[in-house]
């Protein structure tokens, strides 16, 4: 074979350089995720530090999963140490006939190793990839595993992915299982410290989808211990239950569980309706919540709306005449947890978040068919309770549509017309354009002077906004404080949403830092969640950050964010100088608008990202829900956090 040998000018020094086979980088062990966690773990933020801690349950889980282990212990010790221990059969010990050295040190520090690929280790596993405690080992500065067999205690412990010493006996004991215990590594993450609800949610939602696994969740970094223990037999019934209990909407009828086997695949479904007027369905394949779905939540959504438009048709509550009811109506109040263990699942993308196996739509289809049919008809009641659910949102949705066309035909949502209020940009790309939907015609009017017109819109909004949470969709279309933001979007609402058809790439919500200004962030995050959720999920909402201070000295300026900044601020420039609190957006001048909180070089916006959809869920249905007592009780329970009241 001839050698591949290119000559190649570097334009900056305008030298020659060789580009043969000395050129190709070849990483050795874990030095690959060193370099490039981001592929491994997503990201080196807070986000990334979690899903150590998740990699490492995971292996305990699968250890359940495959009916070995009953007991996983998470504990977060100070100096954010965590430590994973579980009462499985312990990772292999005995020397690797490939590798050569121990199987428990092949498992810590090869990429790709693990009993998940085509053994019989493992039927069915969440951790596919096989990089996780390998992973983990890579990014933390140092890590200690400990394995136990029922006889002998085996131990290794390593700095930065390499083994201080192979692995060695360390005593004796009588229990099996093992104990991996790390520090991540602060060289690469952007912080250390884990958020304690973001894991206890991770660890709660694997203990309801492992019916019957215990986990013991304790964080002891403050001044005492706060433990969480999680143990669920009912499994995702209990899940569906704690979801709804969580909810300020009352539910309509008892939890129905149903499940079949097919060979060495599990499908699981568990659903329940409440007076909501919001579906919340969350897929799972061998535990990784499935977040864009896939071809178990396609079955699951084909076979409901069949067997309950077979059940209204039979029984006359669909008349002949009438068309079926639509998969929106059926669905609507709902909340469902759609399981799946299979062996060898088929994941698209590198994240896991779409189930590919076609087979398990068939399963689930079948599943809701013939039980869920099965079930209407053993239980009239529930059944007619559901039928009322489904044809009231389905004459909701009919008279949305009404409403809809009536304000097209007034020429509100026709596609050539815009809200009058609105100041659009001149650039037409929506990679390019942003929209700041702005608290008050005041602010509105000094952000259209102050702003970049050529890639910046401004949207005033005035007067109280609709709580969508407490509204069905006929009403929202009628609303005159949410037409104009439909209409600017360009993208439709509900059922219609169409995220090719935004008109602007970021959807930035400016409002006055005081109590009013956060209720009206709230409304219109809530919006955007309930009715054009992909905007959030695909990160298109931001919230603009107004400085609270303007500090001047002499002829000079300074604007602080918080108190914190504020205090920074003065121990830079002295005491000498006068400091001015803003009540409002109004009160600023366009120039200083724009310097301060619009212009993109010097502006911090943040993004609303949505990490978890039943916690988000919850919040919203908490926030703006019917019920006062669990809006007080989250209000007490998170007053401690609460910066710069403005009463």
């Amino acid at each position: 074979m001839a050698e591949n040998t290119e000559k190649v000018i570097d334009t900056q020094t305008n030298e020659t350089q060789t580009y043969d086979e000395s050129q190709i980088q070849v990483m050795e062990g874990l030095e690959a995720v060193r370099k490039r966690p981001g592929m491994y773990i997503g990201s080196t933020s807070v986000r990334g530090l979690c899903h150590l801690v998740y990699e490492i349950v995971d292996n305990a889980i699968d250890e359940a999963l495959a009916g070995y282990c009953k007991n996983i212990y998470v504990t977060i010790e100070k100096g954010n140490i965590v430590t994973v221990e579980d009462d499985g059969r312990g990772i292999p010990t005995g020397i690797h006939p490939k590798m050569g050295i121990s199987t428990l040190e092949v498992v810590y520090t090869i990429l790709h190793a693990g009993g998940k690929f085509g053994g019989s280790g493992y039927k069915i596993s969440g951790g596919l990839h096989g990089v996780g405690a390998s992973v983990v080992n890579a990014l933390s500065d140092w890590l200690t595993v400990e394995v136990y067999n029922g006889r002998e205690i085996h131990f290794q412990s390593y700095k930065y992915g390499k083994p201080d010493a192979p692995v060695a006996v360390t005593g004796t004991t009588d229990k099996h299982g093992t104990k991996c215990r790390f520090h991540a590594d602060p060289g690469i993450f952007e912080t250390t410290e884990y958020e304690y609800e973001t894991l206890l949610q991770r660890m709660r939602e694997q203990a309801f989808l492992t019916a019957g696994v215990r986990i013991v969740f304790t964080d002891e970094r403050g001044d005492e211990p706060v433990v969480n223990e999680m143990h669920y037999e009912g499994g995702i019934k209990d899940f569906v239950r704690y979801i709804n209990e969580k909810r300020t909407n009352e539910v309509l009828h008892d939890t129905i569980y149903l499940s079949a086997k097919t060979g060495d695949s599990l499908a699981e479904v568990a659903l329940q309706y409440s007076a909501s007027y919001n579906e919340l369905i969350l897929s799972f394949a061998n535990n990784i919540h499935t977040v864009d779905g896939g071809m178990h939540e396609q079955g699951f959504k084909q076979a409901l709306t069949k067997v309950i438009n077979d059940y209204a048709r039979k029984y006359k509550f669909i008349k002949e005449a009438d068309p079926n009811l639509m998969g929106e109506d059926v669905r609507e109040g709902l909340t469902a947890v759609i399981s799946v263990k299979l062996p060898e699942p088929q994941f698209e993308g590198q994240t896991k978040t779409k189930l590919g196996n076609s087979e398990m739509r068939s399963a689930v289809d079948a599943l809701i068919s013939d039980k869920l049919a099965a079930y209407l008809e053993e239980n009239p009641a529930i059944a007619r309770t559901i039928m009322d659910k489904s044809m009231t949102a389905q004459r909701a949705r009919e008279a949305a549509k009404r409403a809809r066309d009536l304000t097209r035909r007034k020429s509100l949502l026709a596609s050539a017309s815009l809200p009058g209020k609105l100041a659009d940009c001149q650039e037409r790309d929506p990679e390019l354009t942003e929209i700041y939907i702005v608290e008050g015609d005041s602010a509105g009017g000094s952000a259209k002077d102050g702003r970049e017109r050529r890639f910046q819109a401004i949207l005033p909004l005035w007067g109280k906004m609709l709580n969508v949470e407490k509204a069905r969709v006929d009403k929202i279309y009628e609303n005159d404080k949410l037409q104009p933001v439909i209409l600017a979007l360009g993208t439709g609402i509900g059922a219609e949403f169409d995220i090719t058809k935004l008109r602007y790439g970021k959807v930035i919500i400016m409002a006055d830092a005081d109590v009013d200004g956060s209720h009206i962030r709230t409304l219109l995050l809530t919006f955007f969640y309930r009715y054009m959720r992909p905007l959030v999920e695909q990160g298109h909402v931001y919230l603009a950050q107004a400085p609270l201070y303007k500090i001047t000295k002499g002829k000079s300026e300074y604007y602080a964010n918080n108190d914190e900044e504020l205090e920074k601020l003065l121990a830079e420039v002295g005491q000498d100088c006068k400091i001015f609190r803003y009540k409002g957006l109004g009160e600023m001048n366009p120039e200083q608008l724009w310097e301060t909180t619009m212009n993109p070089k010097n502006r911090t916006i943040l993004k609303v990202n949505l990490e978890d959809a039943v916690l988000a869920d919850q919040i919203f249905n908490v926030l703006m829900g019917d019920k006062v007592e669990p809006r007080r009780e989250f209000i007490e329970a998170n007053a401690k956090y609460v910066e710069n009241l403005d009463v």
